[in-house]
């Protein structure tokens, strides 16, 4: 079935955004084997019409207009939500200038997944022309599912982006010269992973290093054993969860890194 022929019913039932449905479109020309995934989590509650970004309202918020740059793999770009994140709801609601660089199954690491460059490493250079107001990074999954190496916080300015540690690092770095702007690194809720623990705990070590911020997720009671409503599997969250758990958590983070510039 062609992609385009896929998309249709899902677009209908599901009151996809034409911003979803470009991105699936994309998303499906990368990886045609992600058609039964899609499948089968329009069928989830949690991805019903009811929490579709076409039914969410505009307000006058503080983060109006904020030139925003998100960095990350399948939980920035929505992948168990239709391709509808946290980002697309705080640009629909909250008016953000989103810069949404989002691929599915990718690393911090920089090493090709799907195709050369797509790492957030390789991603993340290719923004380093557009002025924005705040880089928020996703503390990917991918590497501690894939057992990359974590790798050590350099005491010099040489960072092995062949690491986990020596990607964020070199990616604070480079924002901080580039745009000396806000810097927040946000993790995943809690999973039964020992590299991610590690990694969560780096993140907080780079924050302390870099002055920059953690939104810590994974120590966050009220994100550990979400009802099927709000997540998709472990990793992912559905529509709902991202609208009544991360929208509201983001927005004070986001309002209140801001606030300080």
């Amino acid at each position: 079935m062609s992609n385009e022929t896929f998309l249709i019913p899902i677009r209908q039932n599901n009151d996809l955004s034409d911003i979803a449905l470009n991105e699936l479109r994309m998303d499906l020309d990368e990886h045609p084997l992600h058609q039964r995934a899609y499948t089968e989590l329009a069928y989830l509650l949690g991805n019903s019409h009811k929490y579709s970004l076409n039914n969410v309202k505009t307000i006058d918020s503080p983060l109006r207009n904020k030139k925003i740059l998100f960095v990350g793999s399948s939980v920035t770009f929505g992948f168990g939500a239709l391709g509808e994140s946290f980002v697309d709801y705080l640009w629909k609601k909250d008016g953000i200038a989103a810069i949404k660089d989002a691929e599915n199954g990718t690393t911090l690491v920089d090493q090709d997944t799907s195709y050369h460059g797509d790492s957030c490493v390789a991603r993340f250079k290719e923004n380093l022309k557009t002025p924005i107001d705040m880089l928020v990074l996703q503390l990917s999954t991918n590497d501690a599912r894939t057992n990359q190496k974590l790798g050590k916080v350099s005491d010099d300015d040489h960072f092995d982006t062949q690491t986990i540690i020596g990607a964020m690092e070199y990616i604070i770095s480079q924002a901080q010269a580039t745009w000396h702007c806000p810097i927040l690194i946000y993790t995943n809720p809690y999973f039964e992973n020992k590299l991610y623990e590690q990694m969560v705990k780096a993140a907080h070590q780079l924050a302390r290093k870099w002055n920059i911020e953690v939104l810590d997720l994974y120590n966050n009671p009220d994100f550990k054993d979400q009802p099927a409503l709000y997540m998709a599997d472990e990793i992912h969250p559905t529509r709902a969860g991202y609208l009544e758990k991360w929208l509201p958590v983001f927005e004070n983070e986001l309002t209140k890194i801001l606030a300080k510039k």
